[in-house]
C-alpha cells in the first residue's frame, strides 16, 4: 500500500511557492495560448489580390478558402502542392488542373513546411504586383504562418482560420508545438530583408 500524501500543511511554504508559481504560469500560458492559437478570427475581411491556402489539412482549409474566393470575389486561388494524404483535397486540384490557369496556382513548398510557403509567396506576391492576400490556415497555426509570411512580404497579410474538430489532447499537444514555433519565427526571422523587388 502506498504512504499517505503529506497534508498540505506539512509542505514547507517555499515549496508551496513554487508549485503556486508553476502552476499559475501553466495557467497564463493556456491562456495565452487559447488567444494565440484558438480566438484568432479577424474582425472584419476585406478582397485581396490572391487567396492562398497553405498546406496540410486540406478537406478543412480548402472549403474556407473557396468560400473566401467567392464571397470576397478574389480573382486568383493559390493552393500549397504537397502530395501528401492531408492536402490531398488541395493536391486534387492541381493535379486535375491544365496550366497556365488564369484563376488558379500551384506551388510546391521546397522545404514542405511553412517557412518555405513564406518564402515562395513572397516570391509569388511580387513577380505578381500582389499588393495584398488572404492565407487561410488551422487556427493553431495563423499566428506563425502570419508572423513567418509578413516577414517575406511587403504584400499587405490577411489571415484567416479554418476550424479543426480536435479533442483537449489534440489542443494541448497543439499549443506545445505552437508555442515553440512561435518563439523559433521570434527568434530566427525567415527573411530579414523583405522582399521588395530587390
Amino acid at each position: 500500500m502506498p504512504p499517505p500524501l503529506p497534508a498540505l500543511n506539512t509542505v514547507p511554504p517555499r515549496v508551496r511557492r513554487v508549485i503556486a508559481a508553476v502552476a499559475g504560469a501553466v495557467v497564463l500560458w493556456l491562456v495565452v495560448a487559447v488567444q494565440l492559437f484558438v480566438n484568432v478570427d479577424p474582425l472584419s475581411m476585406h478582397r485581396t489580390d490572391a487567396v492562398i491556402m497553405l498546406g496540410g489539412a486540406g478537406s478543412e482549409r480548402l472549403p474556407v478558402a473557396l468560400r473566401l474566393q467567392r464571397e470576397l470575389n478574389v480573382p486568383v486561388l493559390v493552393l500549397s502542392h504537397t502530395d501528401t494524404p492531408g492536402n490531398a483535397a488541395a493536391d486534387d486540384i492541381c493535379n486535375s488542373a491544365t496550366f497556365p490557369h488564369p484563376g488558379l496556382v500551384c506551388f510546391r513548398p521546397t522545404g514542405m513546411d511553412t517557412r518555405s510557403e513564406a518564402d515562395i509567396i513572397a516570391d509569388l506576391a511580387h513577380a505578381n504586383g500582389w499588393k495584398s492576400v488572404t492565407v487561410v490556415t488551422s487556427s493553431y497555426h495563423v499566428t506563425r504562418a502570419g508572423r513567418l509570411i509578413e516577414q517575406c512580404t511587403t504584400a499587405d497579410v490577411q489571415m484567416v482560420a479554418s476550424h479543426p474538430a480536435l479533442g483537449p489532447g489534440q489542443w494541448l499537444r497543439r499549443f506545445v508545438i505552437e508555442t515553440g514555433g512561435l518563439i523559433d519565427a521570434s527568434l530566427r526571422p525567415e527573411c530579414t530583408d523583405q522582399r521588395t523587388g530587390m
